[in-house]
């Protein structure tokens, strides 16, 4: 009887250890998938700071020939490249900015040829365009990145214990309508 309840005693610490591992391993699992996501957010914005650098150029340029909406546009542009991006809603957020600050800059560009005969302004747009595609990549990164971790966190075992640790699913990055119209007639496409 001692033989059996010595065995009974070591299946059951085998079953909790099998337990604790595997919390632990989904515990780690989940942090890692979470710190990805947030690297994710994070590459993201460098990108777009280096795209609203890059419009700060342009804009920059552009008060050369019109003093106060250049003026205006380089304001606006130094007070949106320091947000924050914790969300895709920030992301959307600053797509949007970005997309209105550059359809006023295309307005002010062509109300005066010479600037858009500078090579300071095909230079500028060139970089904008490439900053664009980078953003773009750093996105399908990010919704990857989230949907590896929104599965985690939703399937059954690691649903349990990501519940427990309060880790919730995360947002994707869309791309609204008005904004895959807009972006090809910026970069006159």
């Amino acid at each position: 009887m001692e033989k059996m309840g010595f065995i009974v005693m070591v299946v059951v610490l085998a079953i909790i250890a099998i337990g604790v591992y595997g919390y632990i391993k989904t515990q780690r699992a989940l942090v890692d998938m979470d710190e990805k996501c947030k690297n994710a957010l994070s590459q993201i914005q460098v990108q777009l700071n280096s795209r609203w650098d890059a419009l700060l150029a342009l804009a920059k340029a552009a008060t050369t020939y019109a003093q106060h909406e250049g003026e205006t546009l380089a304001a606006t542009i130094a007070a949106r490249r320091g947000v924050e991006i914790r969300t895709a809603a920030d992301v959307n957020e600053q797509q949007d900015a970005f997309s209105e600050v550059l359809s006023r800059l295309m307005v002010v560009n062509e109300s005066y040829p010479e600037l858009k005969a500078s090579g300071l302004y095909e230079k500028t747009m060139s970089g904008i365009k490439e900053y664009e595609e980078n953003v773009r990549m750093a996105r399908m990164i990010y919704n990857d990145t989230t949907t590896r971790f929104n599965r985690y966190v939703r399937q059954w075992p690691s649903s349990m214990v990501a519940s427990q640790l309060h880790f919730e699913t995360r947002e994707y990055l869309m791309v609204d309508d008005k904004q895959k119209k807009n972006m090809p007639e910026l970069f006159g496409e």
